[in-house]
């Protein structure tokens, strides 16, 4: 698992677990080349018991889910006859008994798998299947953006000449800055150091002034600016104290003010147009 998927993955379990108040959430990704996914990614748990655990396709609940390409769920797993029991030893040393097992789907192709797990045989209700769901909507939306930048580096082609690796991590690091100086100034009361904290991202997007051709709302700005830094909109939420549906808003009137139709997509129009570094 790359670094930055294991960040999302991990961010995605937190969420999930503050957003359900669900004691235990794991999760890992789809081997490359492999129909099974590996548990990398604990949250919450007591036992090392699911940790490397490789699930395969069709076996058990999270194999189910990859299987079926949808989300499934059981109220006591050691008993259920929705699904195979090969890991039953596990999931009843970590004392598991309701659990939700939806898989993170790009492009028709299942990429991992999300876990929800309580110690208890109760039913998992609408709410908590939701959470879940936007969970791996939220891994998702970072792995399409991942690879949308992947191509975009890609189609530059020959004549751009190999990445100098230390030139990319600096200019992550000023993506990342920027996004963190965008998300503190609306909550600077004091307007003088707020404009001033303003005039330092400017200094980030190399003191170029935005093309007037494309207007965009200071908050269309910051939702960009973290979508740049490889964030999700769960984490934007959180980043900038707004609400995901609220995120979602600004990144559909960004995108439509720039003309286009993918996130990755806004974030090359922004950079183009001065707007981001």
């Amino acid at each position: 698992m790359r670094a930055g998927d294991a960040v999302e993955i991990r961010g995605a379990l937190a969420r999930l677990r503050r957003a359900t108040g669900l004691p235990v959430a794991f999760g890992g990704l789809v081997e490359p080349g492999r129909r099974q996914v590996r548990i990398s990614e604990l949250s919450g748990t007591a036992t090392p018991a699911l940790s490397a655990l490789a699930v395969t396709s069709g076996n058990g609940l999270g194999g189910k889910a990859v299987a079926l390409a949808r989300p499934c769920a059981v109220t006591d797993y050691s008993v259920s006859r929705q699904i195979s029991h090969e890991y039953d030893l596990p999931v009843a040393a970590e004392g598991l008994r309701a659990v939700v097992a939806v898989p993170v789907v790009v492009r028709r192709r299942v990429r991992a798998v999300l876990y929800g797990a309580l110690r208890a045989a109760h039913p998992l209700g609408d709410r908590t299947l939701g959470a879940a769901v936007q969970a791996a909507r939220d891994v998702e939306q970072a792995l399409v953006v991942r690879e949308e930048a992947a191509t975009l580096v890609a189609a530059a082609g020959p004549g751009a000449g190999r990445p100098d690796p230390v030139a990319g991590a600096a200019r992550e690091q000023v993506r990342e800055a920027h996004a963190a100086l965008r998300a503190l100034a609306p909550r600077i009361a004091d307007p003088v150091l707020r404009a001033e904290l303003l005039d330092a991202c400017a200094l980030l997007t190399a003191g170029t002034a935005p093309s007037p051709a494309v207007r965009l709302a200071p908050r269309e700005v910051d939702v960009l600016a973290c979508v740049a830094a490889g964030a999700t909109n769960g984490a934007a939420a959180e980043r900038l104290g707004v609400t995901a549906e609220t995120v979602k808003a600004y990144l559909r009137s960004a995108m439509r003010k720039l003309g286009v139709r993918t996130r990755g997509q806004a974030v090359v129009a922004a950079r183009r147009a001065g707007w981001l570094p």
